[in-house]
């Protein structure tokens, strides 16, 4: 069995609204998983939501991926610090002045939350990435995104299972992998490109999975969790 005081999975509350989120978190327990709010649900819900997740007993990952000039993200940063969150995160085209500042604010304050920062989208393909202008495979951009964020003093980065293996050894076992695009057995892929099965991310190396539909959307989200959290202690027991 996973160990609980560290829990591998991230449910993302990927809800219009904060009833809906709410309603779920009701269903699950914060001793074996954690949560992720985004960009839409803290349009519509606000920092009073992530407060209450808070104080419901959820670490927090907060995934807005600030991306502006170094002093306001670094403000933002250090907001978020402000709500108690567990881990927020930056994009990392936001260049080394950015992710330092970001790094500085949070050091500047009381409890550090996790600073990690996102490398490429796992929606984005080599074709999305040329015409945009940036060139070379998904891969190699998130290899350069993620040495810059480990040179900026950050945490870990966000970044597709596919790509763990090759972050985790020129990373080190320190340094935080979070993946989205994990997807059970079985379930949908949506609009996901990069996508691996809980047991395999693990096996790979990846610290956090970010899991939402197959536990948002199942008639027994908490029973979808464990039955992750057990493939994944199968996988830690080796």
């Amino acid at each position: 069995m996973q160990n609980t005081n560290d829990p591998r999975v991230i449910v993302a509350l990927d809800y219009p609204s904060a009833d809906a989120a709410l309603a779920l978190v009701e269903r699950l327990d914060p001793a074996r998983c954690r949560v992720k709010v985004g960009k839409e649900l803290f349009t519509r819900a606000g920092p009073e939501l992530v407060r209450r997740l808070v104080d419901g007993g959820f670490d927090v990952f907060l995934d807005l991926k600030y991306h502006d000039i170094p002093n306001t993200v670094a403000g933002a940063c250090a907001a978020a610090a402000d709500l108690g969150v567990w881990m927020v995160n930056v994009h990392a085209l936001g260049g080394r002045a950015m992710m330092e500042a970001a790094r500085e604010a949070l050091e500047a304050g009381g409890r550090r939350p996790l600073l990690i920062a996102v490398t490429v989208l796992t929606s984005h393909s080599e074709a999305d990435l040329a015409e945009i202008g940036l060139a070379g495979s998904p891969m190699e951009n998130v290899q350069r995104l993620a040495a810059l964020a480990q040179g900026s003093g950050l945490d870990g980065v966000v970044c597709s299972p596919r790509e763990v293996a090759t972050l985790r050894a020129a990373h080190g076992e320190g340094f935080r992998l979070v993946t989205p695009g994990i997807r059970p057995s079985g379930a949908a892929l949506g609009d996901q490109k990069r996508v691996m099965t809980p047991g395999d991310a693990i096996r790979s190396g990846s610290d956090y999975l970010v899991i939402g539909r197959p536990v948002t959307g199942a008639d027994d989200p908490m029973g979808v969790l464990l039955a992750v959290e057990a493939e994944i202690g199968a996988v830690l027991a080796g």
